[in-house]
């Protein structure tokens, strides 16, 4: 008999390789199919848990989609059910539906029944969505082998790999694999003995054309009256012409994705943007392969006798970690995210604060849900809602196509105070500005806001581009940034109450801590500015009010109206931003 300190060193070979089966996943396809879990709840991640936001399609108020024939959107509705019952799509209490109750008349989600909270309406097997994620560690085979440098396509951001994704199933090959280790997209040459899913029923529900900003004219994106998006578009129509530049540019040129089309690839981009929702990269749904591996290779090295109970605790141990490892450490140090368009669910429409439902990643049954939330139980033929996120209207308008009314999101930047006009500041205020004072607050960086988005996030790429001159932020929820208003303190004290508070910046941090009259003008100098940047607009907002009443009559294009609600909730910010001022 083999030396059991050599069995031992078998042994835990086993277990490394045991543990290795679980990291790369058997067949070298995406490395997760997964959320990474942080609380368990009836064996659901929730939605709330994960910080996930729905990116999510168009057929709201204003939407951006082209409107389509009521009978071609029923059958094209008919169609999409019919598949996926036979798809393995489990619905209870809800289904699709345009028209009225849904809002603007699109498409949406409709409670056919009266549905209790915290319970699931929709489930969506993980072989059926669309995935991809920030982690070099992520692969899809069978797309980059339709590139000849795949290093490219695995580098593209999110939304361009799931463009190039969606474009190969649309135009290439319309079915996925159905094995419960993923769902990619079939490429050319792809093998028949495999299992698939024809997602054509799914692919013709989606909109074929959109009215997103960057397709607007020069003319149409100035109506909107806002410099800071205008930014936001030029760098995304940018950013999305090198990238497709790139990805064109190594693609094989044997295969059929070399007809990939600039607009179509915009089509895939807007899509995605629009019908994604993303969280926390992890592992692999649940697979109990590697633990009855485990639990076999357990019992024949007690029942050999090769060793002892602990010894063999210790093994299966070792396994349990490099599960958790991998599925709930790994993805948080990292902090990759993964995107995840999902038939059915993406049909949902948004609301911005007090959302019906939650979407949730079903750990152990490897797949999605759409479920209410704990706190809502819905009602017969209402709408189900659920939210994007915490979005401005710069952000639902630019990736998602339509602007929320009274949205407690969103935000409005003016120029830096450096660009302020100083002079009829000065004249509103009855105060000059002691010389010196903006000097010291540059050297303090209280000139300009707080750039918005993280650096390297490319979800708040956009808005950070917004912001790159770290202008005044104002926002719906809290006014005007706190450390103007202590920069303005500053900027209109006297000598007297500079003095007074030691001529430190950060002594007057707090409100009326330059004493009441310091408040008082202050707060009057940030209002004139606020009207100043209002008067500076083409239109007044009630000239746009006014034009919302009768934009029926007056002809407007869908950009136009879109236009048109866009700069009337920028106007209606400034004037609640100046309301609160004056309530001190």
């Amino acid at each position: 008999m083999m030396p059991a300190n050599n069995m031992d060193k078998i042994l835990w070979t086993c277990w490394i390789t045991t543990v290795l089966i679980l990291v790369t996943n058997q067949d070298n396809k995406s490395l997760t199919h997964a959320f990474s879990p942080s609380i368990f709840n009836q064996a659901r991640i929730q939605t709330s848990s994960l910080s996930l936001f729905m990116v999510k399609k168009g057929f709201d108020t204003s939407s951006s989609i082209q409107p389509v024939k009521d009978k071609d959107r029923e059958q094209s509705i008919r169609s999409l059910q019919d598949w996926a019952k036979s798809v393995g799509i489990t619905y209870k209490g809800v289904q699709v539906a345009s028209g009225e109750p849904i809002i603007g008349g699109g498409l949406g989600l409709l409670a056919v029944n009266s549905i209790e909270s915290n319970k699931v309406m929709l489930q969506v097997p993980n072989y059926l969505t669309f995935t991809v994620s920030t982690s070099k560690l992520d692969a899809n085979p069978r797309v980059e082998r339709l590139f000849q440098n795949p290093k490219v396509y695995v580098d593209a951001p999110w939304w361009a790999k799931l463009s190039v994704d969606l474009n190969v199933c649309d135009q290439i090959d319309s079915r996925k694999s159905s094995s419960a280790s993923g769902g990619s997209s079939r490429g050319e040459h792809e093998e028949d003995d495999i299992d698939t899913v024809d997602m054509r029923p799914w692919l013709n529900s989606l909109p074929r054309s959109f009215d997103t900003p960057i397709r607007w004219t020069k003319e149409q994106r100035e109506a909107l009256q806002y410099p800071p998006i205008l930014s936001m578009i030029a760098a995304q129509e940018k950013k999305t012409r090198d990238t497709f530049n790139s990805l064109k540019g190594a693609i094989d040129p044997s295969s059929s994705l070399m007809n990939l089309s600039y607009e179509d690839f915009l089509w895939g981009c807007d899509c995605a943007r629009s019908r994604a929702f993303s969280g926390a990269y992890g592992g692999t749904a649940f697979d109990p392969k590697p633990y009855a591996l485990t639990l076999l290779l357990v019992a024949v090295y007690l029942g050999l006798g090769l060793g002892t109970v602990e010894q063999a605790s210790n093994g299966a141990a070792l396994v349990f970690c490099g599960t958790i490892l991998k599925d709930f450490v790994l993805p948080k140090l990292f902090k990759s995210k993964k995107y995840v368009i999902c038939p059915l669910i993406d049909m949902a429409n948004h609301k911005g604060m007090k959302e019906d439902a939650n979407v949730a990643f079903e750990y152990f049954a490897d797949s999605y849900s759409l479920s209410t939330k704990s706190d809502v139980t819905m009602d017969k033929n209402c709408e189900i809602f659920i939210s994007y996120g915490p979005r401005s209207n710069d952000a639902l308008l630019q990736q998602y196509g339509f602007v929320e009314c009274d949205n407690a999101h969103d935000v409005y930047i003016m120029p830096p105070l450096r660009e302020w006009n100083i002079a009829a500041l000065e004249e509103s205020c009855g105060r000059t500005f002691q010389p010196g004072r903006l000097e010291k607050l540059e050297r303090a960086g209280l000139l300009g806001g707080e750039p918005l988005g993280k650096e390297g996030d490319e979800d708040s790429l956009e808005e950070g581009i917004a912001n790159r001159g770290r202008g005044v932020v104002i926002t719906r929820a809290g006014g005007i940034d706190p450390a103007i208003l202590t920069a303005l303190r500053v900027l209109v004290s006297t000598n007297e109450e500079w003095d007074a508070v030691g001529q430190a910046v950060g002594n007057m941090v707090t409100e009326f801590s330059g004493g009441k009259e310091n408040e008082r003008i202050a707060r009057n100098v940030a209002k004139k500015a606020m009207e100043l940047e209002l008067m500076s607009k083409p239109t007044t907002l009630e000239e746009d009010e006014q034009s919302w009443k009768i934009r029926d009559s007056l002809g407007l294009s869908a950009q136009d109206v879109l236009a048109l609600q866009f700069r009337i909730e920028k106007k209606k910010l400034l004037r609640e931003a100046i309301f609160a001022l004056s309530l001190v």
